[in-house]
């Protein structure tokens, strides 16, 4: 055998050698002694640490979508399936029991001189339709909200999956539509009763008074005291703050990334949560706290009692405007 030839038979060998070895120098093993064939790939936590998200290659316009995973997507999520179940829960849950204690503790605030028979015009009919419509599309905004937080948890196993989505496609709607009429009322509450909620010397008069808490003490208040007032401009400020980040939500990607979605997300339902709180409050007090509230805006017209004792110094502008005296003797 030449030299030539020794030369070219050892070289087939070592290929041959390294092609029978290659598989298993490549096959890394896992702990177990099992081989493991993703050993050699970058894994998920590795690439994420290098850049922000983990991006493929697309061939359409929307680069939106050549987005794979990125890790603000993971803590949305848990966000949106853990943090804001539990706290969604302890904020509503804990404003019905500290409701409920209100309630056992104080009972209905009645009219103390009782109802003397006479009425005075609170609310005209136009700013009982703005309420109105605020409330009723409030109410409906807040139930279809609830559905797409608590929906899966609380509707979906006693419904079944079928019905469960069909409610819920129907309550996405709901929820969409209906905003423009939250909007609209919010605006005309806004606008109607700016004026009337203007803080005043009397509001510091009614904080020291008790606020009417106190049975011993009068607190004077125009034509709302200073916690109708609190409602008021925070409701103002909620419906402004969930009315801009639903519309975020409900063009989505009209200026805005990915990274504004989610912000907008979960400043949508964090303000809702705390709203629907505050006006479960608020509520209450105008329904089952305070015997002759919800007649303000059911008929538009209070007992002359019940204004003296909660609305004093508005009382006594109205019947002077109108040229009236008011008796105090309740009607037999």
């Amino acid at each position: 055998m030449t030299a030539f030839a020794r030369i070219r038979f050892a070289a087939l060998l070592l290929m041959l050698f390294g092609l029978a070895t290659a598989p298993v120098l490549a096959q890394k093993l896992g702990p177990d002694g099992a081989p493991n064939p993703t050993a050699s790939v970058t894994n998920q936590k590795t690439l994420l640490e290098q850049v922000p998200r983990i991006q493929g290659r697309i061939d359409i316009p929307d680069v939106k979508a050549s987005v794979l995973m990125q890790p603000a997507g993971r803590t949305w999520d848990y966000f949106h399936e853990v943090l804001l179940h539990w706290g969604g829960a302890l904020v509503i849950l804990g404003m019905l029991a500290v409701l409920a204690l209100a309630y056992l503790i104080m009972g209905r605030l009645r009219i103390e001189a009782g109802r003397s028979g006479q009425t005075i015009v609170r609310f005209k009919a136009f700013e009982r339709f703005a309420h109105w419509l605020t409330a009723v599309s409030f109410v409906l905004l807040g139930l279809t909200g609830l559905n797409i937080t608590f929906g899966k948890v609380l509707l979906l196993p006693l419904v079944g999956p079928d019905l469960f989505s069909d409610i819920s496609q129907v309550a996405k709607y709901v929820h969409n539509f209906t905003s423009f009429a939250f909007v609209a009322g919010l605006v005309l509450i806004t606008v109607l009763f700016f004026r009337d909620n203007l803080f005043k010397r009397v509001d510091t008069d009614w904080v020291k008074q008790g606020g009417g808490f106190i049975k011993s003490k009068h607190a004077p208040a125009g034509r709302f005291n200073l916690g109708e007032k609190m409602v008021y401009w925070l409701s103002v400020a909620a419906g402004l703050l969930v009315s801009a980040s639903g519309f975020v939500l409900l063009f989505p990607f009209y200026g805005t990334n990915i990274a504004d979605m989610q912000i907008a997300q979960v400043a949508h339902a964090v303000i809702a949560i705390l709203f629907i709180a505050l006006i479960l409050g608020h509520i209450y007090i105008g329904t089952l706290g305070m015997e002759g509230a919800f007649e303000a805006m059911g008929t538009g017209e209070v007992d002359i009692n019940w204004a003296r004792e909660h609305h004093d110094r508005w009382l006594a502008e109205k019947l002077e405007a109108e040229g009236r005296q008011a008796s105090a003797t309740p009607a037999e």
